[in-house]
């Protein structure tokens, strides 16, 4: 077996390609070399730079150090999808091609087999397997769908270069047999996706805009005015606030010169209209929305009142 070295992994698959028949697999195959071998030749990495391996529904190329992957990912994302689109508008539906792809880096060797072995191109694999990447590219109508590794992002995706636009990869925590892998996504995260940093299970935020601020307090009642003159206080307190027809004014009593006139004894005051009665007073004639209670009474079931009430003594003297 050689020894390790540093290499670029490019990893190209198609999808559904077990859904199709022979001769629709090996067109699919054919497509899939041809744009593999147009990208790799369009971002200056020629045969001698790269070794591929053969995985039926895939290609796998491991890329030379020196070749630039600045230059391989701004291909990947500008003329990929360009190529693809031009072989998919000649295709019949059951020969549309569409590809998930995978950029990362790492130690590789190759053993007498002519195998590859390395625990770098074993989470490249994991990553073009993982069903967020298969969800990602089902989500989406464009045709092609790429991942690339911390690695990748760390040393080239995140400083924005031209055609490789930072703020369109995600980090994402894709599943494996070996445990979690974190990962960067370019396009949309697919819907139910787990990011790294989020909570698994957390309650979800009520979006409705109703629900008060965290530590809010909402058990302060609010005040409300009870002087009968108050333009601002509500009905059911101004009628409080006015004596009823059986119920004795407030007066002073006079008393011996020198002392403080004492007002006298009140007797009970009589029950507020309920909390749900509602009076508007906007001149006019008085209307009732429901009856009319006559007499001494001065209570009125169900509506609203409108106009001009005098509340007091029955026959029409004043209060």
């Amino acid at each position: 077996m050689t020894d390790p070295v540093s290499r670029t992994i490019l990893l190209l698959d198609i999808e559904k390609y077990s859904d199709r028949d022979d001769v629709e697999q090996a067109y699919l195959r054919r497509m899939l070399y041809d744009i593999t071998d147009r990208a790799l030749e369009s971002a200056g990495i020629d045969e001698r730079l790269r070794l591929r391996a053969d995985r039926g529904d895939s290609v796998m190329e491991l890329i030379d150090a020196n070749a630039s992957v600045t230059a391989l990912l701004r291909t990947l994302l500008t003329e990929v999808p360009d190529l693809l689109r031009a072989v998919n508008r000649t295709a019949s539906s059951s020969a549309q091609i569409r590809l998930r792809g995978v950029v990362a880096t790492g130690y590789v060797a190759v053993d007498e087999l002519d195998g590859w072995v390395g625990s770098d191109l074993n989470h490249a694999c994991r990553l073009l397997d993982a069903g967020l990447l298969r969800a990602a590219l089902r989500e989406r109508p464009d045709d092609f769908a790429l991942c690339v590794s911390e690695s990748v992002h760390a040393g080239i995706v995140r400083h924005d270069h031209p055609g490789i636009p930072a703020q369109d990869f995600h980090a994402v925590t894709v599943d494996s047999k070996n445990g979690p892998l974190r990962a960067w996504l370019h396009g949309p995260v697919p819907h139910g996706a787990h990011r790294p940093g989020e909570s698994r299970g957390a309650p979800a935020p009520d979006c409705s805009g109703e629900s008060p601020a965290p530590g809010a307090d909402t058990t302060t009642p609010r005040a409300e005015p009870t002087s009968a003159t108050d333009p601002t206080a509500t009905a059911a307190t101004r009628a409080a606030a006015i004596p009823g027809p059986h119920e004795t004014p407030r007066t002073e009593q006079p008393g011996e010169p020198g002392q403080t006139a004492q007002p006298a004894p009140q007797p009970a005051q009589a029950a507020a209209p309920p909390a749900n009665v509602v009076f508007t007073f906007g001149g006019g004639s008085p209307s009732f929305g429901g009856s009319l209670v006559a007499g001494d009474q001065h209570g009125v079931s169900g509506g609203q009142v409108t106009g001009d009430v005098h509340l007091g003594r029955s026959g029409g003297e004043p209060a």
